[in-house]
């Protein structure tokens, strides 16, 4: 029984086979293109490494979903790279060094313990771009619109766009002065969208602040959640107003760009709190029911590496893009199918169809013309006129009569 099972893989764990793996490559290919035209250099980065360099402070999440192993070598704990981010994070901080505007991008596999939600994969294929340098908004428009660039090229249908600003209940909550238990309560009754709950749990504070806490839930919509923000709120510390004039920056900005891009506000998103510093985003699609790319900023990240920077990013994962979009690589010519033999004359012409970007696979002893088919050619090599030349194969009849 336990010979007869090698095969099976954990649950959430999976292999890709061709050609959907040919379509994942190109795919890897173009949006690494596409990313490199906008200015953004590729990091590799590795697959285990010390673990306090893998999770941030802020990371409790993160920290669950780390594989954790000892390394032999030094005796203290590694990690496998649950998530890319925090890497590039440490490239740009310590490894580069950059005192300007640094933009990074990457693809690898990464290795969670636990899937983000049911059904999903817990290996995904982690893409993203990260901006780091620059504070302004211009940077979370630049990011944001990289995002959409990508999914335009993916051919993914039906996109909306969800915004918020972490900053805006980050600065609500400090001004309450809650408990850090009764604060985390808030948060997630927030988060839940649980009206009532907010309102008992902020029952003691002074009227407008809980006026302000309470208002949260509901300033989700259009952009006119902007508009009723600044009325709602406009008794709140600088930092609100700060946020929400960054959110409306950066709407107008999407709307001259994607004038037909459905745009999502809510003001009590509070995805990675404890991680991001401002915006965040995350794209949609119908009948999907979780993000397929998210980002943010995520300002000071470098400063566990030695080196405090603003940063803004994003990420998404490519095996999810790739299915839900409809890319397609560019059409290839079917292989050549070349015979078993080793005279010098054949290899040369072998080798010169290969240098030029044809496909050909060399027969092994005992195979015929319906391994060639078998293997997708259309043509073989033959012997003619004094040269190696690629023909067409014979008719599947003419072989069998053969």
């Amino acid at each position: 029984m336990i010979q007869a099972e090698r095969w099976l893989l954990p649950d959430g764990i999976e292999e890709v086979l061709p050609p959907q793996a040919a379509r994942i490559e190109a795919a890897r290919r173009e949006v690494l293109d596409l990313f490199a035209r906008w200015g953004y250099e590729f990091v590799i980065t590795p697959h285990i490494e010390f673990l306090e360099s893998l999770l941030t402070s802020a990371s409790a999440d993160l920290d669950l979903r780390t594989f954790k192993v000892t390394d032999p070598l030094s005796g203290r704990q590694m990690g496998l790279r649950a998530d890319i981010t925090p890497q590039v994070a440490r490239v740009d901080a310590h490894s580069l060094g950059r005192a300007e505007p640094t933009r990074l991008c990457y693809a690898g596999s990464v290795l969670h313990t636990r899937p983000r939600a049911l059904a999903t994969s817990r290996s995904p294929i982690q893409l993203g771009a990260e901006l780091y340098g620059d504070a302004s908004g211009e940077s979370d428009i630049e990011v944001i619109s990289l995002m959409l660039a990508m999914l335009e090229q993916m051919q993914v249908k039906g996109v909306h766009l969800d915004l918020g600003h972490v900053g805006i209940y980050r600065a609500l909550a400090k001004s309450a002065q809650l408990p850090a238990e009764r604060e985390q309560q808030l948060f997630d009754a927030l988060q839940a969208k649980a009206c009532d709950e907010v309102a008992a749990l902020t029952q003691a504070l002074d009227q407008p602040l809980k006026s302000m806490l309470c208002a949260l839930p509901r300033l989700c919509g259009g952009k006119e959640v902007l508009a009723r923000a600044k009325t709602q709120l406009g008794s709140a510390a600088d930092e609100v107003k700060v946020a929400i004039d960054a959110l409306e920056h950066i709407a107008n900005a999407l709307a001259e760009r994607w004038p037909d891009l459905p745009l999502h506000f809510d003001l009590a998103e509070l995805r990675g709190y404890h991680y991001h510093s401002g915006v965040v985003f995350a794209a949609f699609v119908p009948a999907v029911g979780g993000a397929i790319a998210q980002g943010g900023r995520y300002d000071d990240i470098g400063a566990q590496f030695g080196r405090a920077r603003p940063a803004t990013g994003f990420s998404t994962d490519l095996k999810t893009l790739t299915d839900l979009g409809q890319f397609e690589p560019p059409a290839v010519a079917a292989p050549i199918w070349a015979p078993p033999s080793s005279e010098p004359s054949l290899w040369h012409a072998i080798l010169r169809l290969r240098q030029s970007g044809r496909r050909v696979i060399q027969a092994l002893p005992g195979q015929d013309l319906s391994a060639a088919r078998a293997a997708g050619c259309t043509q073989q090599l033959l012997f003619t006129k004094g040269s190696w030349q690629p023909m067409p194969l014979p008719p599947l009849q003419s072989t069998l009569r053969e």
